[in-house]
């Protein structure tokens, strides 16, 4: 038996407590430094920037209108898009329909107006946030005649390594009366009216 066997004995039973005190203290700043962890305000700050981002690039008073609406996705790769039961997946497909649907629609709404209803926000991380959001568009055709398109719109965005927030993954559902009353629209040229297979993220 080695003659300081007793004393190490009592010295690990000494330190144990304290041990266990500063384990305890390293796991405790741990978890509230966890690079994961979100406070309120922050996934306040989160969801009013993706809101914003959306209504700025939705102000048809400022000119460019398709490249606002472009800025909200990445430059390149994979975006998916679900309108009317159809999806695409390449952000050039996503360019060209906004593009035409600027050049047949867009540019023959009179004076409209990009109108937030309902918003839902789920921050899942620092770099994921989903959000859902009610709109409405109202605006005048060509002939004088008040029109609105509304719909639905649920989008997920991704932040960058730069830390531009950009949409991945979308799904737009316009109400059915919006896409009725402007096809039944027969008195607007052709290039005023939407068909209903178009995307109603091209529509807005």
């Amino acid at each position: 038996m080695s003659p300081f066997g007793d004393f190490s004995m009592s010295r690990r039973r000494f330190l144990r407590p304290r041990h266990t005190l500063v384990l305890a203290v390293a796991l405790g700043l741990g978890a509230c430094t966890d690079p994961l962890r979100l406070s309120a305000e922050e996934r306040r700050a989160i969801a009013d920037s993706l809101e914003a981002r959306v209504v700025a690039a939705y102000d048809f008073a400022a000119p460019g209108a398709p490249e606002r609406l472009l800025s909200l996705y990445p430059d390149s790769g994979r975006v998916i898009s679900a309108v009317a039961g159809r999806a695409t997946t390449t952000r050039d497909t996503l360019a060209s329909a906004i593009r035409g649907f600027w050049a047949r629609v867009g540019q023959n709404m009179q004076q409209p107006r990009f109108v937030v209803g309902s918003t839902y926000v789920d921050v899942i991380t620092r770099d994921a946030a989903v959000l859902t959001l009610t709109y409405a568009i109202p605006h005048t055709t060509p002939q004088g005649t008040p029109h609105t398109v509304s719909g639905a719109w649920t989008m997920l965005w991704r932040r960058s390594a730069g830390g531009d927030w950009r949409i991945v993954q979308e799904h737009l559902s316009d109400t059915p009366e919006s896409t009725q009353s402007a096809v039944a629209d027969t008195t607007a040229p052709p290039s005023a009216i939407v068909a209903p297979t178009t995307p109603p993220a091209h529509r807005h």
